[in-house]
């Protein structure tokens, strides 16, 4: 195993658990009630604040975190 690879897995491993601790964090308000009628409304509203940062910082780090799992995959290969 080269020291690239033990990076990339390593990395692998960091960005798995930030990511689901951030969508735990986007999660915590939400149920599945809206699923079965309960707070019909819900759906649809806008995300503000720290809300809307914590959303968008999961959708930069799950595209970094597929680029990674690429990476890694294409050096094991190697």
């Amino acid at each position: 195993m080269t020291f690239l690879e033990v990076a990339l897995q390593i990395a692998t491993i960091i960005m798995s658990v930030v990511l689901v601790v951030l969508i735990l964090l986007q999660v915590r308000g939400q149920g599945l009630g809206s699923l079965i009628g309960g707070e019909a409304g819900a759906g649809g509203r806008t995300r503000r604040g720290l809300e809307r940062t914590v959303f968008q910082i999961t959708i930069v780090l799950s595209a970094v975190f597929f680029v990674i799992c690429i990476f890694s995959a294409v050096a094991s290969r190697a």
